[in-house]
C-alpha cells in the first residue's frame, strides 16, 4: 500500500469519529472506493526462513520435551523469623580486692548494690561459702545492667576456687573450680647470708625456707653450720591454670651442699608428709607430720604473735591446711584430755609414756568414737583441723611436752616416726637416685630456656 492510501485510511478514520463523536452522520451512502479502503486488511506476515547448515542437531527436538508449569508452594512465614535479634544491653563490670576486716556486706556496698540485692547475694554465697573465712586477697567482681541491678556476682578466694551468684529468673549459684595442670621446676641458690634471703634473690619461692627449717631444725644449726656460699638445689611441683599458679608451691626434692657433708631431702608424691632426709646418700630419718599435704606456717620459738602483737614463746609448731583437714597421731599412745584449753581452743592431748606428751589444738572437730583413755595408734585421726581458740586462721598447733616442759617438736627424737630406718633400703636408694635425675635434668632445660631468651 501507498503512501496516498495509507493517509487516506487515516483521515477517512479520523472523519469518522468525528462524525460519531458529534452525531452529524451524514445520510448519503458511501462512495465505493472508500468503502473498499475501509475493508483493507494487511497480509499476514510470512516466518522466517532458516538457512540449512552444517550445525549439530540436539539429541532431542524440541516436540520431544512435554513441560508442565507448577505453582511453587508459598512457604509459611512466621512473625518469628521475621523479628530482629534482641540486643543485649550494655553491661558494667567493677571489680577489687578484700581489705583487711572487709565484710562482703561492705564491698558490695562500695560496688553501688542497694540493701535487697547485698542480703540475697550474701545468702546465696554464704551457702557454697563460709564467709567467716573471708581474707584479704579474695576479690569481688560486680556485673551490673544499666540500670544498676546486678546481673552476676563471683567472690575468688583460695586456690583459684571462684564463687559465682548469677541473676535471671531466679538466682541460681554455682562453685567454679580450676583444673589445674602441675608443672615441674627447678633453681639453685647460694646463701650468703639466710636461706631465705638466698632463694628469694634466686628467684625460687621464698616460703621453701620454712619448709627447709621443717626438716633440717634437728639436723642442721642454721645459725652455726652456714659460713656463706653453700649451695642449694631445689625441685618443687606448682599446680597451673594457664599461667595462673593455683595454691602453694609444693617441694619435691631439696639437696643442701654444706661443704663436709651434702643432706638431701625427697617428699612423696602422694602428700602424706612422710618425707626421708639423706646425708651423704644415706637415709637418715623420715619425718611424718600429723596433717598430710600441710604447710608449716610458724616453727618452736620466740615470735612476734600474729594476734597480741607482743614478742611470747610459741611452744609448738603450726601447720597451715584447710578447715576439716584430718589431723592423725604422730605416734602410738593414749588419749588423756578431750576439751578446751583457753587461747588453745578445742584440744586433743595423747600421752606417750609416763614422760611425753603431745597437743593437737585449735581443732574443729573431734571423732565422735575417740573417748579419754582409749589407746590410738600412730596415723589414726584424732580430730580436724579448725580455728577455735585465738587463731587468725584454719590451723593444727602441734606441741611436743616432755616432763611438762615444751620441746621443739621437729627435733625431740623420741616421736620421730622412721628414726627407723625404711626396710627396703633398695626402694629408698632408687627414689634419690630419680629425684637426682630430675634435678638435674630440669636444671639443664632452665639453663637452656635462660640462655635462648638472652640471646
Amino acid at each position: 500500500m501507498g503512501k496516498v492510501e495509507v493517509s487516506l485510511v487515516v483521515v477517512v478514520g479520523a472523519s469518522m469519529t468525528a462524525l460519531a463523536v458529534f452525531g452529524v452522520l451524514p445520510k448519503d451512502p458511501v462512495p465505493p472506493a472508500i468503502a473498499k479502503a475501509t475493508l483493507w486488511t494487511p497480509a499476514p506476515l510470512a516466518p522466517p526462513r532458516i538457512a540449512e547448515t552444517n550445525s549439530v542437531r540436539p539429541p532431542f527436538a524440541q516436540a520431544d520435551v512435554a513441560f508442565e508449569v507448577r505453582p511453587l508452594p508459598l512457604l509459611p512465614v512466621s512473625l518469628a523469623d521475621t523479628s530482629l535479634p534482641s540486643i543485649e544491653p550494655p553491661l558494667t563490670t567493677w571489680s577489687r580486692e578484700i581489705a583487711s576486716g572487709e565484710t562482703l556486706d561492705a564491698v558490695l556496698a562500695d560496688a553501688g548494690l542497694g540493701a535487697s540485692d547485698r542480703a540475697e547475694i550474701a545468702l546465696a554465697i554464704g551457702a557454697e561459702y563460709d564467709l567467716r573465712r573471708l581474707r584479704p586477697g579474695h576479690v569481688i567482681t560486680v556485673v551490673s545492667r544499666p540500670d544498676g541491678t546486678p546481673r552476676r556476682v563471683e567472690l575468688a578466694v583460695e586456690d583459684g576456687v571462684r564463687i559465682e551468684a548469677a541473676f535471671g529468673e531466679q538466682l541460681a549459684t554455682r562453685v567454679l573450680e580450676p583444673d589445674p595442670e602441675w608443672v615441674t621446676f627447678a633453681g639453685e641458690a647460694v646463701i650468703e647470708s639466710t636461706i631465705f634471703a638466698a632463694l628469694d634473690t634466686a628467684d625460687i619461692p621464698a616460703r621453701f625456707a620454712v619448709d627447709l627449717a621443717q626438716m633440717l631444725g634437728g639436723t642442721v644449726d642454721f645459725r652455726r653450720d652456714l659460713a656463706g656460699g653453700e649451695t642449694m638445689r631445689l625441685l618443687w611441683r606448682e599446680a597451673r591454670d594457664g599461667t595462673q599458679r593455683i595454691g602453694q608451691p609444693e617441694l619435691a626434692f631439696a639437696a643442701l651442699d654444706l661443704g663436709g657433708s651434702v643432706y638431701e631431702i625427697v617428699w612423696p608424691d602422694d602428700r602424706s608428709g612422710r618425707a626421708a632426709i639423706y646425708v651423704d646418700g644415706e637415709v637418715l630419718r623420715v619425718f611424718a607430720q600429723p596433717v598430710e599435704g600441710a604447710r608449716l606456717s610458724s616453727v618452736f620459738g620466740r615470735r612476734t604473735h600474729p594476734v597480741y602483737g607482743n614478742v611470747r614463746m610459741h611452744t609448738g609448731v603450726d601447720f597451715a591446711a584447710a578447715r576439716g583437714t584430718p589431723v592423725q597421731a604422730t605416734a602410738p599412745g593414749r588419749v588423756s584430755f578431750i576439751g578446751r584449753r583457753g587461747g588453745y581452743g578445742r584440744v586433743v592431748e595423747i600421752a606417750h609414756g609416763s614422760d611425753t606428751l603431745t597437743r593437737y589444738a585449735h581443732l574443729s572437730a573431734v571423732p565422735d568414737g575417740l573417748t579419754q583413755g582409749q589407746r590410738v595408734m600412730a596415723g589414726e585421726m584424732i580430730g580436724r583441723v579448725g580455728a577455735t581458740g585465738t587463731a587468725t586462721g584454719p590451723n593444727l598447733h602441734y606441741e611436743v611436752r616432755v616432763d611438762g616442759r615444751p620441746t621443739d617438736p621437729l627435733s625431740n627424737d623420741r616421736l620421730a616416726e622412721a628414726a627407723e630406718r625404711e626396710a627396703d633400703d633398695t626402694a629408698a636408694l632408687r627414689r634419690l637416685a630419680e629425684a637426682r635425675s630430675l634435678l638435674a635434668e630440669r636444671l639443664a632445660s632452665e639453663l637452656v630456656q635462660t640462655t635462648t631468651e638472652r640471646l
